[in-house]
């Protein structure tokens, strides 16, 4: 519980709006938050440490004192909430990765002859920005395709219209040489305004005008540049048919669609920035801190913070999990934009297609990242060594095996076997197992079954070949043989104690108590080690933590993309199977022609009786029962 001088400070904190700061013995600030009435808010953090999610409890561990900034509204507290978590990087805090301001791209055509410049400052001068963007690369990339769209000029020289000759640019079609008086400050500057008429997604006037001087130029006999003007139409119209094809059908709106995926104390949150109905870019962002919070707590620290620096707010935003405090943040942005902001979270439709396209992206760049991470040799040895000392194993896991079970309700039951080696999955070595010999649920009997099958093999090719070099006829044994007869540096079995007494019986039983075995429990991130009654609990943010964690994970995407496939076969067969006179064989040669078994219920007649064996009334009957 927190000290008693905690309660006495409580009772004169005011029942305003206003922002707290959570600190510990040292000062350093835990957390920021936001309340509509601060004494309420504080109360219930200081009166009782239960009730609270796991993150919090840790975090109450820690405190030992507070101090809070009133202010004159909760929009006001919100917009400092944000700013202070910016500035203080509280650790229990969700949060953008990175303590910079992030670049954008700035456009001031106040200027004779307007550049495009990277900035991270977005100032009220006037200028149009965009962005922002996560990162420099990807800003980088955006201005590439603009070069290569609209001829305006890259150089930071002063500009008279009285240089000899245009620099490489002009001739390659990348600039229109303003510094030779090639062209005007008035048509110079209706480059710029195509620039920003693209960024904004909207081509339509952009090609019409260019389509305008290309005859033009066409009339004036100018066929050169007419020709450069169609080949730079063409090129606006396929980038424009992307972004139309990506965005399906979300309507000619302005909105931002916003997916996420999250793991451990990291989150990537992915942004398509959609402007005219047209995708025209989307982006990548880290939040750091997220460790045990919930989907919509995520979601809810982005939106504050990203939109708190961004330039701009479109009429709507489409989220993956819906926000926490929605209203408060719809009338703070309805005030930022000038206008109503609709916040949703689509369940249907092409809206919700949008956001699953921005969660699968944010997915695999959190994989991207987290595969990098074990790439770097200090960090994967720093995690066996740590794994060695806490498990207490004779040497570093080099060799990890790990398994689950996947099932529904006792239906198809399978397991998998993944291999790691140096932190990196071997998936040559991974295994799946249908289970067999178990009726029912029963997840301890489905482990053993698993585990009997693949020790079986190391237990018998080491009463064979002691040595483990050769098989019992003396010969070499195969290379499947050799990864059966290797023996792991550690054994992880997904679950607790009870899958572990499991897994440690058939170890026994095969006389293979010498192999390392530790189970991981999902509920609280603890392992288990067999003649060990206390769990062993790895700090959160340990490598060795997140090392096992990334082999379970692992073998759970493996069982549960083995079980999904045997459902769906299943599903298809006793479909099809009702069928009188629709075999294996007709129905193998029904799905390889029509793809599944949508595809067989979608063709026509005609269709079905053009596969030999299928007549007209057995293709009837086909139609009628799918």
């Amino acid at each position: 519980m927190p000290a008693p001088s905690l309660a006495q400070q409580l009772r004169i904190v005011p029942t305003q709006p206003g922002v707290y700061l959570l600190k510990d013995s040292g000062g350093k600030v835990l957390y920021v938050g936001k309340a509509a009435n601060l004494k309420s808010r504080l109360r219930s953090y200081l009166t009782s440490t239960t009730g609270h999610e796991p993150k919090i409890r840790r975090m109450l561990s820690q405190l030992a004192d507070f101090d809070y900034i009133v202010t004159d509204s909760p929009a006001e507290a919100l917009i400092l909430e944000n700013t202070l978590i910016k500035k203080r990087r509280p650790p229990f805090n969700a949060r953008l990765k990175d303590d910079k301001t992030y670049p954008y791209i700035k456009i001031d055509r106040k200027e004779d002859f307007p550049q495009i410049y990277i900035t991270r400052r977005v100032e009220d001068d006037g200028a149009t920005y965009f962005g922002p963007f996560a990162t420099a690369g990807s800003i980088r990339k955006t201005l590439a395709l603009l070069k290569k769209l609209f001829p305006y000029r890259s150089c930071t020289k002063a500009i008279t219209g009285h240089d000899s000759r245009p620099c490489l640019e002009f001739y390659i079609n990348r600039c229109a040489a303003p510094c030779t008086g090639l062209i005007d400050k008035k048509n110079y500057h209706r480059i710029i305004d195509q620039v920003i008429l693209f960024m904004q997604g909207k081509t339509e006037p952009v090609m019409a005008d260019l389509r305008q001087k290309m005859q033009e130029a066409s009339d004036a006999l100018e066929f050169e540049r007419a020709a450069a003007l169609r080949d730079q139409t063409r090129a606006i119209q396929r980038v424009a048919e992307e972004q139309q094809i990506k965005t399906a059908s979300t309507g000619s709106h302005d909105l931002d669609a916003i997916g996420m995926a999250s793991l451990n104390d990291q989150a990537c949150v992915e942004v398509f920035f959609v402007r005219s109905g047209k995708l025209i870019g989307n982006d990548t962002f880290v939040m750091d801190g997220t460790q045990d919070d919930r989907p919509e707590t995520v979601m809810t620290g982005f939106v504050k913070q990203f939109y708190q620096s961004a330039p701009f707010v479109p009429k709507r935003i489409l989220l993956q999990h819906p926000i926490e405090e929605s209203d408060e943040i719809r009338q703070w942005l309805k005030e930022k934009r000038g206008g109503a902001v609709a916040i949703t979270a689509p369940q249907r439709g092409a809206n919700r297609s949008l956001v699953k396209m921005a969660a699968a992206n944010a997915s695999h760049r959190l994989s991207r990242l987290r595969a990098k991470r074990w790439s770097n040799a200090d960090a994967l040895e720093e995690a066996m060594s740590e794994l060695q000392e806490e498990l207490n194993l004779p040497e570093p896991p080099r060799v990890i095996e790990c398994y689950d079970i996947s099932n529904l309700y006792g239906s198809n039951p399978v397991g998998s076997m993944v291999v790691f080696e140096n932190g990196a999955p071997k998936p040559a070595r991974f295994r799946r197992f249908k289970i067999r010999g178990v009726a029912g649920i029963d997840d301890y009997a489905m482990m053993q079954e698993m585990l009997r099958r693949r020790f079986k093999r190391l237990a018998e090719s080491r009463r064979a070949t002691p040595q483990g070099v050769s098989g019992v006829d003396g010969s070499y044994l195969d290379r499947r043989q050799e990864a059966w007869a290797a023996a792991p540096d550690l054994v992880i079995i997904d679950g607790g104690k009870g899958h572990l007494s499991s897994a440690l019986e058939v170890l026994l039983e095969l006389g293979l108590e010498s192999v390392p075995l530790a189970s991981l429990a999902k509920e609280n991130e603890w392992l288990f080690v067999p003649q060990t009654p206390e769990p062993i609990a790895l700090e959160r943010n340990s490598p060795a933590l997140q090392l096992v964690q990334r082999v379970r994970d692992e073998a759970h995407r493996f069982a549960v993309t083995y079980h999904r496939k045997l459902r769906s076969k299943a599903g298809v067969a006793s479909s099809m199977d009702m069928v009188s006179g629709i075999g294996p064989k007709r129905k193998k040669m029904l799905l390889r022609r029509f793809g599944s078994l949508k595809g067989v219920k979608d063709a026509d007649l005609d269709e079905l009786v053009a596969i030999p064996g299928i007549t007209r009334s057995l293709a009837v009957r086909l139609k009628q029962t799918l």
